[in-house]
């Protein structure tokens, strides 16, 4: 569970950072160099996944050779769902993760240089694409596999979205807080918060269709190999977290977002953008846990200070990273435009 959030706030970031560079937008401009630093903390969230991998016979129930042997679902999907081959396919997500996003800095460092410029985009748009498949493949090996003979059609699309959800609120604190530096202020304004509240307002949406569509699916289907996974989060005191994440991750938001006003204050955005982050970790925590607590909500108090320790860990190393260069994007030419505009 924590991993999976500060998973989702590095490789999120990297998506948001080739969406922006594929896009052109303004709204990238004031918040690439955050974006930047928490994708460069990929290398960070590889060590995290150590300790997955260590726990692999503890969490996953196809990793018991005991298990698998008298159970004809689990043998039939033991070619895919073995510990080695789980192993090699992480290492290689993450070469390509992090390789894709060290590929992309360099150039990016430099876009003056019209070749720069050009592999930037091309590098973003195989790198989007690339994304999906491997985040999917990545969601279901990790979280989906949680109770392996569950299965969702919608499963990589909905964590595409929720790693959205989680990094663009997150660059959205950092750029308030940072915007009291007077350098940064130039670049991120009321009018950039205003575009990345209208983007905020897409993630919301989308999350909310994509979970309401895999819930419909299945609920129309009633098949015995879905519905298990709904009905330990419905069917018992889970379903209280659930209607906790429709009220504060969508209704609220989408309320809030509507309001012009409120998309072009920085108070008001900042304390929204906090509120999302918190129900992101609930609902991953409403993702995880109920396969160990299967017959109502319970909180163990380590369920309370890993994240903390783990979201720490990945906040020192962004705060980091977030300090080897300027917090302008010098290297990129949209920069002098936004500036003689700011003027």
């Amino acid at each position: 569970m924590s991993f999976l959030l500060c998973f989702g706030l590095a490789l999120g970031s990297l998506a948001l950072e080739m969406l922006q560079y594929l896009t052109g937008g303004k709204w990238g401009l004031s918040i690439e160099r955050i974006l930047e630093a928490a994708s460069r903390t990929l290398p960070v969230t590889a060590v995290l996944f150590l300790p997955i991998i260590f726990g692999a016979h503890t969490l996953y129930p196809w990793a018991d050779a005991g298990l698998v042997a008298g159970d004809p679902v689990l043998t039939h999907k033991h070619v895919y769902l073995n510990l080695p081959f789980f192993i090699i396919r992480a290492l290689v997500f993450f070469v390509i993760w992090s390789g894709g996003a060290w590929l992309l800095h360099r150039y990016a460092s430099n876009q003056y240089l019209r070749p720069n410029y050009v592999a930037v985009r091309r590098i973003s748009a195989i790198g989007l694409i690339v994304y999906v498949f491997t985040l999917t493949f990545a969601a279901v090996d990790w979280a989906q596999s949680l109770q392996p003979h569950w299965y969702s059609t919608m499963w990589g699309f909905l964590f595409v979205v929720q790693q959205g959800l989680t990094a663009l609120p997150f660059a959205m604190t950092a750029a308030v807080l940072l915007s009291r530096d007077e350098a940064y202020s130039r670049i991120f304004n009321v009018d950039r918060l205003h575009d990345l509240g209208k983007l905020l307002l897409m993630f919301v949406m989308l999350w909310a269709y994509f979970s309401f569509s895999q819930f419909l699916i299945i609920w129309e289907g009633n098949l015995t190999e879905e519905i298990p996974w709904y009905l330990e989060r419905m069917a018992t005191s889970w379903g209280w977290i659930g209607v906790l994440l429709i009220v504060l991750q969508f209704v609220i938001p989408f309320l809030m977002l509507l309001s012009r006003p409120a998309k072009r204050s920085a108070q008001a955005m900042f304390a929204l953008s906090v509120l999302v982050l918190v129900m992101r970790q609930v609902d991953l925590f409403w993702i995880v846990m109920p396969d160990n607590y299967s017959t109502g909500f319970h909180v163990h108090w380590l369920d309370i200070v890993t994240p903390i320790a783990v979201v720490s860990l990945w906040h020192s190393a962004f705060i980091w990273q977030l300090r080897q260069r300027s917090l302008l994007p010098s290297g990129d030419p949209r920069l002098e435009g936004v500036l003689q505009h700011a003027r």
